[in-house]
């Protein structure tokens, strides 16, 4: 005979009863619903019973097709095993759509939904790389041509000998004085000999000849002698423009070597001479920077001229080229004695810290980086040559 008990759970059957301990570790079919359904019936004894129809998780399948007309309760509800992807969407509403993935068991009335797999990312496989296309070097610049000069008349040896690239004209009245010169085989110490074309002039058993004539303009940087020779192994600016030409250049003046700027190399030696002679007055402007502000008195006193150890010696201009910084000043001189610039300032207690040359005899840097040079054009050999002298 039943209990009462047994009786209560006959009429009205609670849940399963289920332990805290189970929560996340219960059945794997349980949990995932893919095999039963967490609905239960029970009999009059109070057992739990089955459902084999699976009816919990249809009534949740939106791929579930309900048959109206159908008036069986338990049926499998599928049409087939197989669930055509395109047609297995959610149709909630408010919700983004997502496709479903079902698992074709091969039973069409116990077919579940697959869990939802991860989204799988594809990455392009990158082609082929091209190559890398090959680092051309910069060609070297070519030396434009320069009109030859010719002498069709008898020449000073000085000038013939500057006109080879060996020295400037200078140079050639010491080499003359030291008996380095020979003419048609015989030594020449006098100065003022004149030569022909056809003469055969010797330097210590070398034949000069003609060489083409080049025009350089370099942006000297700082830390450079002006030299052709430095005993001492001090960094020389002939080493920057030596790979420039085949031919024997020299800088045209000079620039002491905390100087920077223009500086103009050739081997046409009545170039040469016009350019750095101080009765042509060649006009060289320089930018200078000094340690303090110069005052408007100490700059009318170096426009008047100030009494130097080797004389006096002025400006031809000078002014501040910037109002409110006093302590850039550009001024214009034509001198070329040793460091005179610095030599003024220093006379009424100013440092030079950085002095630039801008400009000489109608030359600038303008897109010439610092230690670059290039060469000249024709037209600016031409207008060097055509400035009064």
């Amino acid at each position: 005979m039943d209990s009462r008990n047994d009786k209560m759970r006959a009429i009205k059957p609670g849940p399963y009863p289920r332990s805290d301990k189970f929560k996340n570790n219960e059945r794997r079919e349980v949990r995932d619903g893919n095999n039963d359904s967490r609905r239960n019936s029970y009999n009059a004894a109070g057992n739990r019973v089955r459902n084999a129809d699976n009816y919990g998780n249809r009534m949740e399948d939106q791929n579930y097709n309900y048959n109206l007309n159908d008036n069986s309760r338990y049926d499998s509800g599928y049409d087939s095993g197989y669930i055509d992807l395109n047609s297995a969407v959610d149709s909630i509403p408010g919700k983004k759509k997502r496709k479903r993935i079902v698992k074709d068991t091969g039973d069409a009335g116990n077919i579940a939904p697959a869990p939802k797999p991860y989204q799988k990312v594809v990455l392009k496989k990158k082609g082929a790389q091209k190559p890398l296309p090959p680092i051309l070097k910069k060609a070297k610049p070519i030396a434009p041509e320069y009109p030859e000069v010719v002498f069709d008349k008898p020449v000073r040896l000085n000038r013939f000998i500057a006109n080879t690239g060996l020295c400037s004209r200078r140079e050639a009245d010491a080499h003359i004085k030291g008996g380095l010169i020979k003419v048609n085989g015989e030594v020449v110490t006098e100065m003022g000999v004149k030569v022909n074309p056809n003469d055969e002039i010797m330097f210590k058993d070398s034949m000069l000849t003609n060489q083409r004539k080049i025009y350089l303009l370099l942006n000297k940087p700082k830390g450079f002698v002006t030299s052709l020779e430095e005993p001492n192994g001090k960094k020389i600016v002939i080493d920057l423009v030596r790979s420039a030409c085949k031919e024997r250049i020299y800088p045209v003046g000079r620039l002491d070597k905390m100087t920077t700027g223009v500086l103009l190399f050739t081997n046409d030696g009545d170039l040469s001479l016009k350019l750095t002679h101080p009765s042509n007055r060649m006009r060289k402007v320089y930018q200078v920077t000094l340690s303090k502000p110069l005052t408007e008195e100490d700059l009318k006193k170096l426009a008047q001229g100030v009494e130097l150890e080797d004389g006096p010696m002025a400006f031809d201009s000078i002014a501040y080229t910037d109002p409110e910084i006093k302590t850039l000043i550009g001024v214009e001189i034509h001198s070329g004695k040793n460091r005179i610039v610095r030599r003024m300032f220093e006379f009424l207690g100013y440092k030079v810290t950085r002095l630039d040359r801008v400009y000489f005899a109608g030359l600038t840097r303008k897109g010439l980086k610092r230690g670059k040079w290039r060469f000249l054009s024709p037209e600016e050999v031409a207008f060097l040559k055509m400035m009064p002298s």
